[in-house]
């Protein structure tokens, strides 16, 4: 029976092999600054990269492609709020590689694998439910419902974030929970 995709471990694997390999170009200053805002947020953005992508291999490879564009543009996105700046850089890349490739496919809820029922859920059970749920979403949905409800971001940084009005983070988010809401429902049903 195959696996949902697997949650990202918050391990600091990424950053440190991030940090050693761009900790050699920059000044020392900006270089251990920089170092110390991947450590302390590697983590974060890497469970960011796993909801929007839903894979624990493709989000470590988004979380290094925006940290490396972070590094690059260093002295701008650490005069306002680095995380904010390196997390908006995550979510456009994801933009930018779905829309490059175009090669993602969305299954079905009726083509996914059952989950194996038993009375009671595991933690992997309640994750492959959300991925299920989330996986019904349009891409657009998805990058709202993600940033508002699971990063908890306010609705004018959201919408600061994708270039679209606090209105659409609204109608979009309230969507989409809708959405999630009679998917998870049915699937708890479902199992029991």
């Amino acid at each position: 029976m195959p696996h949902a995709p697997q949650r990202p471990a918050p391990t600091d694997d990424v950053g440190e092999e991030s940090a050693r390999v761009l900790s050699t170009g920059g000044p020392p200053d900006t270089d251990a600054e920089f170092t110390a805002f991947m450590r302390a947020h590697t983590a974060d953005l890497l469970r960011t990269a796993w909801l929007l992508v839903g894979d624990a291999h493709r989000a470590e490879e988004l979380v290094q492609h925006a940290l490396v564009r972070t590094y690059a543009s260093w002295s701008r996105a650490r005069r306002d709020d680095p995380l904010a700046y390196a997390r908006r850089t995550l979510v456009n890349l994801r933009i930018d590689t779905w829309r490059r490739r175009r090669r993602e496919v969305l299954s079905a809820p009726e083509q996914l694998p059952e989950t194996w029922a038993s009375g009671t859920l595991s933690p992997s059970d309640d994750r492959d439910q959300l991925v299920r749920a989330l996986a019904l979403l349009s891409p657009r949905q998805r990058r709202i419902v993600v940033l508002r409800h699971f990063v908890g971001l306010p609705e004018a940084e959201v919408a600061a974030e994708l270039g679209v009005s606090v209105g659409t983070v609204k109608s979009t988010a309230s969507r989409g929970l809708a959405t999630l809401r009679t998917a998870l429902t049915t699937i708890d049903r479902s199992t029991r």
